[in-house]
């Protein structure tokens, strides 16, 4: 059996009235459509995630489509620099 997760095509992450980050999830067994979910967040947790997911993508050119803030903010061994802000 594996499972997968992914983000659902078309539902963007949204804030909710009490300051938390909701982010759509589809989950999929063997293929097959298993259940919409949602990944709530606290703004520190989503902080530690982004800070997680910065290290991890690291030494990797960002694509041509990629955010701004991929684009613009690199990290590199314990020291960050911005880049392309006037």
């Amino acid at each position: 059996m594996t499972w997968k997760v992914e983000r659902i095509p078309g539902r963007p992450l949204r804030r909710t009235d009490d300051d938390r980050l909701i982010l759509p999830l589809r989950l999929t067994r063997n293929s097959d459509q298993t259940a919409d979910t949602e990944l709530t967040l606290t703004p520190a947790e989503a902080e530690h995630l982004h800070a997680a997911l910065c290290r991890a993508l690291d030494g990797h050119p960002a694509p041509p489509s990629g955010p701004d803030c991929r684009q613009s903010v690199q990290v590199s061994s314990g020291t960050a620099r911005v880049t392309g802000r006037t």
